[in-house]
């Protein structure tokens, strides 16, 4: 009760502000990428990095519910916060190949992106961010990724 709480809280903080979100860069396999062009979807943007054990442990689930939300609009972005680029791009290189059908889904190096307010690098990963339609950031979650993460997604999507 208490985290469904807390969340609501967030959300409603983070509503009320109702500014975009804006991130702007390329992705690791060198495609542009703006948030801007992913209005009108649910995003959902997860900051990871290659040494966080639990961010590499929810990838699994990360990568399951993206596959069960095909066709819905929805879009999970991947950002990796690694120090060096190479090691992010070497993980998902790896993960492709272990998953060869698994979901497309945009993946990116904090150090090539240009956020702007109210967006950031975060301190400390995991931390994932769900945004709206309309591009506001409506809930953040520290931590593990929490089940109500993806019922945050749920109570946006049609």
């Amino acid at each position: 009760m208490r985290t469904l709480l807390a969340t609501l809280l967030v959300s409603l903080s983070l509503s009320a502000t109702a500014q975009p979100a804006t991130l702007n860069g390329n992705t690791l396999d060198g495609q542009p990428f703006s948030l801007d062009a992913l209005r009108g979807k649910v995003v959902m943007l997860f900051f990871w990095n290659t040494d966080c054990a639990p961010c590499i442990q929810k990838m699994p689930e990360l990568r399951a519910n993206a596959a069960g939300w095909r066709g819905k609009p929805f879009e999970l972005v991947l950002i990796s916060t690694d120090r060096d680029r190479t090691a992010a791009l070497a993980y998902l290189q790896t993960l492709k190949q272990i998953e060869k059908n698994g979901p497309a889904m945009p993946a990116l190096w904090a150090g090539d992106l240009k956020f702007a307010a109210p967006l950031a690098a975060p301190a400390a990963v995991p931390l994932t961010l769900v945004i709206d339609t309309k591009g506001a950031i409506v809930a953040r979650h520290a931590g593990r990724i929490a089940p109500e993460a993806w019922d945050d997604v749920a109570g946006l999507l049609p």
